[in-house]
Parts: structure tokens; C-alpha cells; sequence
């Protein structure tokens, strides 16, 4: 009998065609792997744009928030501490009504929200002019979408950019919170002069004594003394009561 050969080539090729069929296995599930590992990330970062965007946020070109954009008009929160529109009417829809859920503001919790944020200044922007437009509406409670439009007629009226207006309500803090400036030095002088009681005239006059404190009731109404001792009697109450 003819024993068989081996061919060491055959032996080698068919090694080798074995180990790359391993690799070919082992890249699959590596490339598998990576796959399903990016389309989790991008599912994760889809959602985190939902969010964005049900807070009031905006996604821009290449999908992060835009540094004004907005849904519906809402700011995002990005630059002086300033929160979403929706979140800050919210807050402030609440001021001074511990019934009110959120959801509808009056005319004075508005002026209020614009009196901290700064928009009604008393020269450009007055409560007459938010009462003006605010009654435009014909209701005494609106909601978001509708202060929206308030607002776009107001910034239209009185000539003013809405989006400025929106970042001044956006960034004015919770409500409640305001801002203390330093007085200016004509205003400091005033005050110092309208408060030195040494130039105080009249019946002002009385009712400080030298040193610039108050005298309380007795300078405001003129007190008989009915002790029995003369005016100006300077040894009162020395008297030895056993005599």
C-alpha cells in the first residue's frame, strides 16, 4: 500500500485560511459592536435635543443650541444667568398669587416682571403704555402665547427690539430679586442735605435736638409740666422726702 502524503504547503494555506476566517469573525463582531454602540450614542444625543427643545431651548445648523434661537420664541438659556421665557412667565405668573398654577399672568404680575427686568423705564416703556397693549387681548389673564403677542405689539409700538426685551426678561433673575446700584454722587449729595436736621426751619426744628436725634413725642406736642416745681428749676426731685 501507497501511504499518503501530507503537503506541508496544503497544511499551511489551509492554516492560514483558517485564522483569517477567525479574523474575518472577530472584525464582524467588532464592527457589529461599534455599530450598535453609535447608534446608541446618537439615539442619546436625539434625546437630549428633545429636551432642548421642550424646555424652550433651539437646536441650530449643526444641531447645538443657538446662541439666541428659540422654540415658539423662547431664548435659550445661555449667557447672564438667564433661564428659559417659558420657566421665568412661569415663576413669575406665580408672584404674590400662591393659587395661580403657572400657566396664566396678569397685567401687574407683567409690570412687576418688567419693572425688575428693566423694561419699563418711565421713558421709553410705562405702565401705560403695557396697560395700553396688555388690554388689547380683552382678557385679564393670558397665557404664554399670548403674552407673546403682547409683547411683539409693545416692541413694535414703542420701537423696540423684541429679542432685547426678551433677554432683559429672561435674565432679571427670580422674582423678588433686584439689583442694588450704587447711588450716584448727585443723588448722595441730595440726600445729605434733604437729611441735616441743623438746617431744618420751623416746627422741624424741634423735634431734633443738637446733635441731630429725635426727640420723639415731645418734639411733636408742647407737655405741661404739672410737677409744681417753676420752669427752669434745676434741683427737682432733691428734695429729702422725710421732712
Amino acid at each position: 500500500m501507497r501511504r499518503a502524503s501530507l503537503n506541508p504547503s496544503r497544511l499551511v494555506g489551509t492554516g492560514r485560511s483558517g485564522a483569517l476566517g477567525r479574523r474575518t469573525n472577530i472584525g464582524s463582531v467588532v464592527m457589529s459592536e461599534e455599530s450598535q454602540t453609535r447608534d446608541a450614542v446618537e439615539q442619546v444625543t436625539q434625546d437630549v435635543k428633545d429636551v432642548k427643545l421642550e424646555n424652550g431651548g433651539a437646536a441650530g445648523a449643526g444641531g447645538d443650541a443657538g446662541p439666541a434661537g428659540a422654540t415658539n420664541g423662547t431664548p435659550a438659556k445661555n449667557d447672564d444667568n438667564a433661564i428659559p421665557f417659558k420657566e421665568a412667565f412661569k415663576l413669575f405668573s406665580k408672584f404674590g398669587d400662591p393659587k395661580s398654577d403657572g400657566k396664566l399672568i396678569t397685567l401687574s404680575q407683567s409690570d412687576k416682571w418688567m419693572k425688575q427686568a428693566k423694561v419699563i423705564d418711565g421713558k421709553k416703556i410705562t405702565t401705560t403704555d403695557t396697560a395700553i397693549h396688555f388690554k388689547k387681548l380683552k382678557i385679564l389673564k393670558v397665557g404664554v402665547d399670548d403674552y407673546q403677542k403682547f409683547l411683539e405689539d409693545l416692541a413694535k409700538s414703542k420701537k423696540v427690539e423684541l429679542e432685547e426685551i426678551k433677554r432683559k426678561l429672561t435674565t432679571c433673575g427670580q422674582p423678588g430679586i433686584t439689583t442694588h446700584l450704587p447711588k450716584s454722587p448727585a443723588a448722595a449729595a441730595a440726600v445729605d442735605r434733604l437729611t441735616d436736621t441743623s438746617k431744618y426751619t420751623g416746627s422741624h426744628k424741634q423735634r431734633f435736638d443738637t446733635t441731630g436725634k429725635g426727640k420723639g413725642i415731645a418734639g411733636r406736642k408742647e407737655l405741661v409740666d404739672a410737677s409744681g416745681y417753676v420752669t427752669g428749676y434745676q434741683h427737682k426731685d432733691t428734695y429729702d422726702k422725710s421732712h
